[in-house]
């Protein structure tokens, strides 16, 4: 555990074998993720929970939200976000190697939805009895971040599970607005995203992910039209586009570079993709970010 002055509270969890960290976070005023930054990427996913009633903005991908009061932001590991007041949240951070949310969906079902989903960003309404659970569970993590024995690695990785477990459940109660919406057809999208989430960068039409699914297009267009989303064609260019603002904030990348990176054959093919899906020229998007600078 880390105490600087008493300005923060922060216990960090770190298996020097695997390269597994966890990292709990409270009353940290520099709480935030750096996300794709200067070509850097941060591998770790983070849950954060606003206990107070008052809400407070966010700045996601350098977009400006507001995060309702006594709620929970699932994010991922390539997002810059910077909060308001970060003292009033906790949060636990964890990379790949400790936790593979991918690895282990069998086991908390929320790869697709609750991380790399539709929603985003999706904040998590939070009552009475779901407060009184999550402090339950933050503090059985408080009790075993300071037990150092050969254990201690297992039972914190038990304790993420049993808090994504649960904000998935909170979760899909929360979007349960969509009566189309079972747990099959649930599945079927949440593998759609997973797999948007590994391919985006090479693949761009829906043929490839249906053929994936074992399913037609139409049949998955059908699907998303069904539970009130957007079509599978535009999720994954939305998809390519947010990865694309992510390379003009977060980097010196060229247009040529970015498209490159994204899967596009020529500059000029990227360039008119992404005027089409956002109206902004490459050079004055990126002009504009230098002015906000």
């Amino acid at each position: 555990m880390n105490n600087i002055g008493g300005q923060y509270m922060r216990w960090v969890f770190e298996n020097s074998a695997t390269g597994g960290r966890l990292i709990m976070i409270a009353d940290d005023d520099m709480m935030k993720g750096e996300g794709m930054l200067n070509g850097q990427h941060e591998h770790f996913n983070t849950i954060v929970i606003n206990k107070s009633p008052e809400p407070q903005a966010v700045i996601i991908d350098q977009i400006a939200y507001t995060m309702p009061g006594h709620s929970l932001l699932p994010l991922v590991s390539n997002q810059y976000f910077v909060f308001e007041k970060p003292q009033a949240l906790v949060s636990w951070q964890f990379n790949r190697d400790f936790y593979c949310i991918v690895d282990h969906d069998a086991e908390v079902s929320c790869v697709g939805f609750l991380f790399f989903g539709i929603h985003h960003p999706m904040f998590i309404r939070l009552n009475t009895d779901d407060l009184k659970n999550i402090g339950v569970i933050e503090q059985l993590f408080l009790e075993d971040m300071d037990e150092k024995d050969r254990m201690q690695g297992e039972m914190l990785r038990t304790l993420l599970k049993r808090l994504i477990i649960k904000s998935t459940r909170m979760a899909k109660v929360q979007t349960n607005g969509c009566l189309q919406l079972t747990d099959e057809r649930l599945d079927v999208i949440r593998q759609f995203n997973l797999l948007l989430e590994v391919h985006y960068r090479q693949e761009h039409e829906v043929v490839f992910y249906a053929g994936l699914l074992n399913k037609s297009p139409k049949t998955l267009a059908n699907l998303f039209r069904l539970c009130n989303y957007a079509s599978p064609s535009a999720i994954i260019h939305n998809r390519i586009i947010l990865e694309a603002k992510r390379y003009l904030y977060y980097t010196n990348k060229s247009g040529k570079e970015i498209g490159y990176e994204l899967g596009f054959d020529s500059a000029a093919h990227f360039s008119r993709f992404f005027k089409l899906k956002t109206g902004a020229n490459l050079s004055d998007f990126r002009d504009a970010i230098t002015k906000q600078t």
